[in-house]
């Protein structure tokens, strides 16, 4: 069974690109807001989450602070995009419990390698 990952993110490209990038070897759900992905979150539980900062309603330093302050995700690594690379943000997000961050534009390989390593930690790792 493929491991599953919650995208959330405003721009309907963003979400076509991740999904595109991603779904051949993951199940992956977009969304487009915060309050979707809470209400999705209620009756799902993802291995991985990938989530916009700057949205309409509920920002995803918000979401983050729900999805981690909700017990049954407390613990599902949670990776931040963001248009800007704002130091702040990245402490930020860092703070509030984020595993990762990433700049929009990404690099696909980049995100591929910061998906891999949040979806299979390097201690349950075959190879090195």
């Amino acid at each position: 069974m493929k491991k599953s990952i919650l995208v959330i993110d405003d721009e309907p490209s963003i979400c076509f690109l991740l999904e595109n990038f991603l779904s051949e070897d993951y199940a992956v759900t977009t969304v487009d807001n915060a309050a979707d992905a809470l209400q999705w979150l209620d009756s799902h539980l993802p291995d991985l989450i990938i989530c916009d900062i700057q949205m309409p309603g509920m920002d995803g330093f918000g979401l983050l602070r729900r999805v981690r302050g909700r017990g049954f995700t407390k613990h599902t690594p949670v990776i931040m995009l963001s248009a800007g690379a704002e130091s702040n943000d990245r402490i930020t997000c860092y703070r509030l419990g984020a595993q990762d961050y990433l700049t929009k534009p990404f690099n696909p390989v980049e995100l591929e390698e910061v998906v891999r390593k949040n979806l299979f930690p390097i201690h349950f790792a075959i190879q090195w």
